[in-house]
């Protein structure tokens, strides 16, 4: 909810503003990634108007905050459904649909961090993403021998 990001950018020593909470909004609304120029789209449509530049400034913000986060295949942003949750916050984005489904596991955070200093490397933060089918698309995937996916 916009209420709860509010709270956590205000807890963190940021103001609410109404150039955060209109990208905020739009980012919950929204059921797909959005570029910074969707976002400006968005909110024209509404009668609003922000420019790139401040957009890109609190999507950067919402980001370190981890209020929303930027996927890795599509360069669009998403509300983080998970804020409160510990961990490396991850995705998974179906090929066909586009639906995303974050997951945050922190011992999965934990096997990477090891794996990394086992390397001689130290995080600092984790980027991760899967890219397939979801459940439902897998399903309707065309059979041996048919050309098209189903539309059900």
């Amino acid at each position: 909810m916009i209420q709860d990001s509010t709270w956590i950018l205000r807890a963190q020593g940021y103001k609410a503003t109404r150039p955060r909470r209109l990208v905020l909004e739009v980012l919950q609304q929204s059921k797909k990634p959005l570029s910074p120029y969707d976002i400006q789209r968005v909110l024209q449509r509404q009668g609003k108007h922000l420019n790139h530049v401040t957009i890109y400034r609190t999507l950067d913000l919402l980001c370190r905050l981890n209020l929303a986060h930027k996927l890795l295949s599509s360069g669009g942003f998403v509300k983080c459904s998970l804020e409160a949750a510990q961990g490396c916050h991850r995705f998974m984005v179906c090929q066909h649909c586009g639906a995303i489904r974050e997951f945050t596991d922190q011992r999965l955070c934990q096997e990477e961090n090891t794996f990394a200093r086992n390397l001689g490397f130290y995080t600092q933060y984790h980027l991760s993403e899967f890219s397939g089918l979801c459940s439902r698309c897998y399903r309707k995937q065309p059979q041996p021998g048919k050309q098209k996916w189903s539309s059900e």
